[in-house]
């Protein structure tokens, strides 16, 4: 892990930098008061933002539904930037086929299967939202999640709901990133539990690039491995 810096020695780097311009074809704009007048009071980390996108990735990315960053263009690219094989796009004469299947896709049938457990799931009352009104059977997906449902989902039920259906390298880390989040957001936590997620969270993320393409990543997986130490100095996660 990087070193960690205090606000005032955040300040003290880049306070040299105050008359930066804003860009080339904004010559002679400079931020007013940069390294003068802004908070360098480090903030903490929206686990709910994060969490949500972490979890719409997962949803997408298994489901495979239109919202997918795992899409046709991006395993194309794949050819240029990754050497999986298993993920490259065949070409059939002149034209490239269609996107083949993988180990952490489910197929139509299994899509099914979770949309119907989802429609007919019940919760103790106050425990959750009425999740059956995200499921759309027709297409077997899951849409206009709101955060709170994405909370419950990735805690809760994710381990159970593609216990079976993915593979057990591929549903482990899941599984693993579910109760991380667990962790972070219990009534009381132990130092000593986020110091030891504060290590582990790295090895999962890392669990996870061996398994889904490069387009599944982006700030939001990589960010919270910073979470751990955050909970760990500044207490139990207010959601």
């Amino acid at each position: 892990m990087p070193e960690r810096l205090s606000g005032d020695e955040v300040r003290g780097r880049v306070q040299w930098l105050r008359n930066i311009l804003l860009a080339s074809h904004l010559k002679n704009k400079e931020i007013q008061g940069f390294g003068e007048m802004h908070n360098w009071v480090k903030n903490n980390l929206d686990v709910m933002y994060y969490e949500k996108n972490f979890f719409d990735n997962i949803l997408h990315t298994v489901m495979d539904d239109p919202m997918t960053k795992d899409n046709r263009n991006a395993r194309l690219d794949l050819k240029l930037y990754c050497k999986r094989k298993s993920l490259h796009i065949p070409k059939i004469g002149s034209k490239s086929s269609k996107k083949p299947k993988t180990t952490y896709i489910l197929s139509r049938d299994q899509r099914k299967s979770v949309c119907q457990w989802l429609k007919e799931l019940r919760f103790p009352d106050g425990f959750a939202s009425n999740i059956s009104r995200c499921v759309n059977m027709r297409e077997a997906r899951l849409f206009s999640m709101k955060s709170h449902d994405c909370h419950i989902f990735m805690q809760s039920l994710l381990p159970i709901a593609f216990f079976d259906l993915l593979p057990k390298q591929v549903w482990e880390p899941l599984v693993e990133i579910s109760e991380f989040f667990r962790a972070l957001c219990a009534p009381v936590i132990q130092a000593n539990d986020m110091a030891m997620w504060q290590g582990k969270i790295v090895e999962i993320i890392c669990q996870l690039e061996r398994i889904f393409p490069p387009s599944f990543f982006d700030s939001m997986e990589h960010l919270i491995v910073h979470l751990a130490y955050e909970a760990r100095v500044g207490g139990p996660v207010q959601y």
